[in-house]
């Protein structure tokens, strides 16, 4: 499995307007091309000057359905996010090789 991490820095004034869009658009919009399994939105915990951070982890079954999505997908979504929220954030993706699961 292959984690895709999006780090996101939003101006506080708007955060709950994007907050309500990544909810109901644009996961939602990530999810239904079939190329993750799962997504966790998660806040990260600290306080930024003027900002508030988000971890956005989508879960791939491999790698070859992230490269599906990064090759056909990716750009057309990054754009509807750009053009809502232009100016308002900084953005940096990661991602991730699962090595192993452990569970209690």
């Amino acid at each position: 499995m292959v984690i895709y991490n999006v780090t996101i820095s939003i101006d506080q004034h708007i955060a709950v307007d994007w907050l309500e869009w990544m909810r109901s658009k644009h996961i939602p919009d990530v999810l239904k091309t079939g190329c993750f399994l799962e997504c966790k939105l998660s806040k990260l915990n600290g306080h930024e000057e003027g900002g508030l951070s988000y971890s956005v982890m989508y879960l791939a079954p491999n790698q070859d359905a992230l490269d599906l999505y990064q090759n056909q997908y990716a750009a057309a979504l990054q754009q509807e996010h750009l053009l809502r929220f232009d100016g308002k954030f900084a953005a940096f993706r990661t991602t991730l090789s699962v090595i192993e699961t452990f569970n209690r």
